[in-house]
């Protein structure tokens, strides 16, 4: 429909003065705001300088996914309240550029100059301990300090600034130079797990910490600066950017619905299968219905936990064989070391109750194409919605076919 320009303010989020129209048979299409006062309220869509305004819940005909698919569209993140593009027929294009170099698949079990590998020297001197399953020890180079001058910088209040505190951890996953999660057995994921468990716990127990971090970056292409298998643990003094958006979308659902934003969505998707990559009794793995990246992946546990803490000895086993499974997967895709992002979002460690918090992990594969085609977030993606270039329920079902047989 056509409208006026609307205030600046309101052009992401417009509030209803009317009853909301009915869609096809008669069903009203009632929401209250993120607060949760009793109005009527809808996400807009402002698409070009004329200031059309598609609301989302229009009396637009009803249309299936399968017909939807054929089309650009965009899609709605309940966690992080944005939208995504998605643009099915964009893959088709002919690529004449970067080409990403292969990684090697073949690494030593044991390399003299890695500074994570047992026995050898770090850079600063210290040496590493002859471990033999998990090494976690304060990062040589944090990027945060436990101990940092009190105040803050206010200017004209546009210009703010204040120290944060926090602590930096690396935990080595093996002492294996080349035992990536894909290739680990499932009893030392399982070990993996248990000290992932310890650290989340210990880290807690500090009162100027609220928020837990664990997170690992696989591959030179996602930033590694060292190819032994290992992850980061980042303790901050306050709650980080994405797990405060999410913390804030997940307290809302709840209020309004007065259930779990992620149990709903887990039950849906594991009913649905369209995107459901794998599931066992206690986790789901699944490609998010608003996935940015191409092969994205969020693993949810089924239970309604805030933290792996709360796991029993099943749950942390069953965790184990689901990381297991996925990163698997994503090594069969491409026939390589598939490189990703991942981490955890788990309770805060503020000292509140946080009911709202629902253990899971992030996955964020940037691989496109091939093993060396990759997808860049730039231009649109940096100025204006984020977009990716195949279905969410296209990579699902390539994934779920990347199975095979786990070793």
């Amino acid at each position: 429909m056509m409208c006026e320009r609307p205030p600046r303010s309101l052009r992401s989020r417009l509030p209803l003065t009317r009853e909301p129209p009915k869609a096809a048979g008669g069903r009203s299409h009632a929401i209250s705001n993120w607060s949760g006062r009793n109005v009527f309220e809808t996400v807009v869509h402002i698409v070009n300088t004329s200031y059309h305004v598609y609301d989302a819940f229009q009396d637009f005909n009803a249309m299936d996914l399968i017909k939807i698919n054929e089309h650009p569209h965009v899609r709605f993140n309940p966690l992080l309240r944005e939208w995504v593009q998605v643009s099915p027929k964009r893959s088709d294009r002919p690529w004449q550029g970067q080409i990403e170099t292969l990684a090697r698949e073949q690494l030593p079990q044991y390399d003299p100059d890695c500074y994570l590998c047992p026995g050898n020297t770090r850079v600063d001197g210290r040496k590493n301990p002859q471990y033999e399953s998990t090494f976690a020890f304060d990062n040589d180079f944090p990027a945060l300090a436990p101990s940092v001058p009190d105040g803050h910088y206010a200017e004209s209040g546009l210009l703010l600034a204040r120290p944060e505190r926090g602590i930096c951890r690396v935990l080595c996953f093996s002492p294996s130079h080349d035992r990536t999660l894909s290739r680990m057995s499932g009893a030392e994921i399982g070990g993996l797990v248990d000290a992932w468990i310890a650290e989340y716990v210990s880290l807690a127990k500090e009162s100027h910490i609220d928020y837990v971090t664990i997170f690992e970056n696989r591959g030179a292409m996602m930033g590694a600066s060292n190819p032994h298998p290992h992850c980061q643990i980042w303790a901050t003094a306050t709650i980080p950017n994405e797990p405060a958006k999410e913390v804030a979308s997940l307290m809302a659902y709840r209020d309004r619905h007065g259930d779990c934003l992620l149990c709903a969505y887990m039950k849906m998707e594991t009913r649905l299968k369209e995107r459901l990559v794998f599931e066992n009794e206690e986790f789901a793995i699944i490609v998010p219905f608003w996935a940015v990246w191409p092969f994205e992946t969020i693993v949810i546990s089924r239970s309604h936990i805030g933290s792996m803490a709360a796991l029993e000895e099943c749950g942390r086993n069953e965790l184990a064989f689901a990381l297991k499974n996925i990163t698997w997967r994503y090594d069969n895709l491409f026939g390589c070391p598939f490189p990703y992002s991942m981490g955890f979002h788990q309770r805060p460690t503020d000292g509140r109750e946080h009911d709202e918090s629902h253990l899971h992990a992030h996955f964020y594969p940037p691989l496109l194409r091939s093993a060396n085609i990759r997808k860049f977030m730039v231009g649109f993606e940096m100025l204006g919605t984020p977009q990716r270039d195949i279905t969410p329920e296209a990579a699902a079902s390539r994934l779920r076919e990347a199975g095979g047989t786990i070793a």
